[in-house]
């Protein structure tokens, strides 16, 4: 297949290909004309990358299961370096994790104690924005 086609049938765009090329993940096969050709294997490849992308893998990330994969593994996480890049990618989420949830905490502190210091009184000019005249923050 060509790369439109396999563009098309992977879901995604021939310019994705050609970049995934240049940094070394899909083979650039070439036909007698000159032309990218491509089989089941790239394909197979390309499904591989954009999988791993959608769950937020980088493409550096993504190139050991590639490699795997070219390798004639059935799976690209039958590899070792596949397996260490999971693990790597686990505590980057968890600490990420944790992050969000101190962060989500201190808002959710700070949401509280405003509340409990606002004004009872929405006409208090000091609760209204000129950006928004009819809308008032302390109600």
């Amino acid at each position: 297949m060509r790369i439109g086609e396999l563009a098309a049938a992977a879901g995604t765009s021939t310019r994705m290909l050609r970049y995934y090329e240049q940094q070394g993940l899909l083979p650039d096969h070439r036909d007698g004309l000159g032309h990218r050709a491509y089989g089941a294997a790239e394909l197979r490849l390309v499904q591989e990358i954009l999988a791993l992308q959608r769950i937020g893998f980088t493409l550096a990330e993504a190139r050991p299961f590639v490699d795997c994969l070219r390798a004639g593994h059935d799976s690209g996480d039958a590899c070792p370096a596949s397996l260490e890049v999971y693990e790597r990618k686990l505590a980057d989420l968890d600490a990420l994790i944790a992050t969000l949830t101190a962060a989500r905490r201190q808002v959710r502190t700070q949401h509280a104690a405003a509340l409990a210091r606002r004004t009872a009184d929405p006409a208090d000019p000091r609760c209204q924005f000129d950006a928004v005249p009819t809308e008032t923050r302390c109600a």
